[in-house]
């Protein structure tokens, strides 16, 4: 069997030139969500070289399949020095999505990289994921030298209001249980849409013109102009952040730096 698609040793060789010998160092107070978009034909060394651009403690990815995660972590550490641990949160074990042999395909959900090792690891699949499977995973790691509860989440997909808002209250009710929290993720929802008031009731974005009484004044993280991509902060000051595009993602590149003292 060949191993064919953007999971293969071949896309290396994409229109993004390899650096040579190039070490980075990773920004301790930084922490990024992406969604990866999947299905796409992207490289995993383009991905690889997307998240080094920034060089974040934390990413937090979405639509992502376990063997694409783990070729982009080692292309990290081999071309960029940057050395990640990772934990998945899949869902799904979906072979359309993310290959590997018909009775044992890829896992596909979140995953978080972090700089720092990962405990207490927690997956889980919401009870009604709309028209695909969703959940969160959440981990405790250390973001600028302090330890966190950092989770990573996606919900429904569009025009699924009530599934969200069910989504919502899951969560909401995990995050509750930490005074200091991280909450990264594509929440499929601008920031007045009801559905997210669960969330707004315990954290902040990370912007702090975005609001839910402020619509128009967020950044989009979409191509089609709208904001889906958070960076919540339960009980944590942001210094600053940036919404990056992609080349490689329907999503944008959404990455904050944190006052965690």
């Amino acid at each position: 069997m060949a191993l064919v698609g953007s999971g293969a040793l071949g896309g290396a060789l994409s229109g993004r030139s390899e650096p040579t010998g190039a070490v980075k160092k990773v920004v301790p107070n930084r922490v990024m969500t992406w969604n990866m978009c999947n299905p796409c034909e992207e490289s995993n060394v383009d991905r690889a070289a997307e998240i080094a651009e920034y060089a974040p403690q934390v990413i937090a990815v979405q639509e992502a399949c376990a063997p694409d995660v783990k070729k982009i972590r080692d292309y990290l550490e081999s071309l960029f020095g940057l050395v990640y641990h990772v934990e998945y949160g899949s869902v799904l074990q979906n072979w359309g999505r993310c290959g590997g042999a018909p009775w044992n395909p890829g896992g596909y959900g979140q995953a978080l990289l972090s700089a720092a090792p990962m405990t207490d690891r927690v997956n889980v699949e919401y009870p009604d994921g709309g028209s695909e499977d969703r959940g969160y995973m959440a981990v405790t790691t250390k973001v600028g030298g302090q330890s966190i509860r950092v989770f990573n989440t996606h919900f429904a997909e569009r025009r699924q209001e009530e599934v969200r808002a069910e989504q919502a209250g899951v969560l909401a009710k995990e995050i509750a249980r930490h005074d200091r929290a991280i909450v990264l993720g594509d929440f499929n929802a601008v920031p007045d849409a009801p559905e997210l008031s669960p969330i707004w009731a315990l954290a902040t974005d990370t912007d702090p013109q975005c609001r839910p009484a402020s619509v128009g004044v967020c950044k989009p993280t979409t191509e089609w102009q709208s904001k889906f991509d958070y960076v919540f902060l339960r009980g944590i000051t942001p210094l600053r952040h940036r919404v990056e595009p992609s080349s490689y993602s329907d999503h944008y590149v959404l990455h904050s730096d944190l006052n965690l003292s």
